[in-house]
């Protein structure tokens, strides 16, 4: 049989033919290697360079193989967050004519670690949590894609920091199965099946010393079942809105953000009975809301401020006629954002006199007006709209503030 590379990107196979495939992986030359963390895995696994490309090796039978393959495709179509699969190699003989197991091919997560490694460091109590928190960001959305991992492991996951961003991968889809819907049993499985293996594979860590004494295997195990519980009820409880009620969005948002969570993107579909809208989770690092706001806007700005003004962004954004995420025919998020600015942010901030504003800065003051905006929205239960807010906040609410800030005699 001779030796076959199939592949959906024709450059591929041509990277793939110098590779030693004669030689079962374990015995492949250092030349060929990358040292590179890997997790435990039940099969060989080897980090190879294919020209440019660094890529995961891993010899297994044909079926599961192609199937894995096929898995990852479909993860990729989902934009779930997943390796990406290069090729299948079948056909694989050694010297002696002799068959050798085929060979999934994936390409490796460039910055990325396996979750196992991150804990043979010293983590600090903030980063653990940020990790704990990716990986239930993880199995939600593999879950609302439909599709039931099966192994969920510290071995099983990458990690990687994106522009202060904490992004958790599936390395291995070999157990997976992917569903129109998932059931709650079979959530409930996958999510045991998860807590399982990450307190054993803690609880190994820790027999060897590896594990700092801070984490504990069993707790940590199950905060992250903790954790995936309140991210699942928040992203799928009823989610339809009155039209013009758009503070409900902004409660939502509240809540992830009370969570521990951001959003990433949101997508506002109209419909005949409400505006429904879809969430998608991520976990931030400290500081990254006013580097994104700077970036997007050229607005400095504290992390509260920035945080709050690029919720409200993201919001007006949804609502925009060319705002398709994904889409390459879409207005770039850096214009959508600089046209905020013109047609949302300094208006509103000039609203208010400079006489009035005291010492406070442009981002300070269009905070304060979203959150005066948002308690009369909630009080009036419909979206009074920010000219309105502005109007009442110049009548009601600054007066009082600066009164209060001038001195009283003695």
């Amino acid at each position: 049989m001779a030796l076959q590379i199939s592949a959906t990107n024709p450059e591929h196979p041509a990277l793939l033919l110098e590779l030693p495939w004669q030689l079962p992986l374990e015995q492949w030359p250092e030349e060929y290697l990358v040292p590179l963390p890997r997790g435990i895995s039940r099969h060989v696994v080897r980090y190879a360079r294919a020209g440019d490309e660094v890529i995961a090796v891993k010899e297994l039978a044909e079926r599961p193989a192609l199937r894995e393959y096929q898995l990852l495709r479909d993860l990729d179509r989902l934009a779930i967050p997943a390796v990406d699969a290069l090729a299948v190699v079948t056909g694989r003989l050694d010297a002696a004519g002799e068959p050798l197991e085929p060979v999934l091919v994936t390409r490796h997560l460039g910055g990325s670690l396996p979750y196992r490694s991150m804990f043979e460091t010293t983590l600090r109590p903030a980063t653990m949590h940020r990790l704990m928190d990716a990986l239930a960001v993880l199995l939600v959305r593999l879950h609302l894609a439909g599709f039931a991992w099966g192994d969920c492991s510290l071995s099983n996951t990458l990690f990687r920091r994106d522009a202060g961003a904490y992004a958790a991968y599936l390395v291995d889809a070999e157990t997976g199965d992917l569903h129109p819907r998932l059931s709650d049993g079979q959530r409930d499985y996958d999510l045991d099946l998860a807590r399982v293996n990450i307190s054993g594979e803690l609880l190994d860590l820790e027999a060897s010393g590896a594990l700092h004494p801070s984490v504990d295997p069993v707790e940590f195990g199950t905060e992250i079942c903790a954790r995936y519980g309140s991210l699942w009820q928040e992203l799928t409880r009823t989610s339809v809105y009155p039209a013009g009620k758009y503070h409900y969005i902004e409660r939502r948002i509240r809540r992830l953000n009370d969570l521990g969570f951001d959003v990433a993107e949101m997508q506002i579909e109209h419909a005949s009975n409400g505006d429904t809208v879809t969430f998608v989770p991520k976990v931030v690092d400290a500081g990254h809301h006013q580097r994104q706001l700077l970036r997007l806007t050229g607005l400095d700005a504290e992390e509260n401020q920035a945080r709050r003004l690029l919720n409200d962004l993201e919001s007006w954004m949804a609502t925009q006629d060319d705002y398709a995420p994904g889409d390459p025919l879409g207005a770039r998020p850096e214009v959508l954002a600089h046209r905020w600015v013109r047609e949302v942010f300094r208006p509103t901030v000039r609203a208010v006199p400079v006489e009035l504003r005291g010492a406070m800065d442009p981002a300070e003051i269009y905070h304060e007006l979203l959150e005066h905006r948002w308690y009369l929205s909630e009080r009036a239960q419909h979206d009074i709209g920010l000219d309105t807010a502005v109007e009442d906040y110049l009548v009601n609410i600054l007066p009082r503030a600066r009164e209060s800030l001038q001195p009283t005699a003695d």
